[in-house]
């Protein structure tokens, strides 16, 4: 999963900077780190919406059968 990789990639950034990697390196976990979170992200958001789409279709079925 999203979430797995974030984590480890999380923990490899911060061993590289905790051993004094060489800084290229860092920052190219650090990038690669920043993808994912945003992918996360955005996915995240897009699960949010359909949620909400399928809220309120329910609600206007619901209001629908009320008449």
């Amino acid at each position: 999963m999203l979430n797995d990789e974030i984590c480890k990639l999380r923990e490899e950034l911060n061993n590289s900077i905790l051993s004094g990697e060489d800084y290229e390196k860092t920052y190219k976990i650090s990038v690669e780190l920043d993808q994912l979170i945003a992918e996360y992200y955005r996915i995240e958001l897009d699960l949010g919406k359909k949620k909400k789409v399928k809220e309120n279709i329910k609600r206007k079925m619901k209001n629908r059968n009320k008449y």
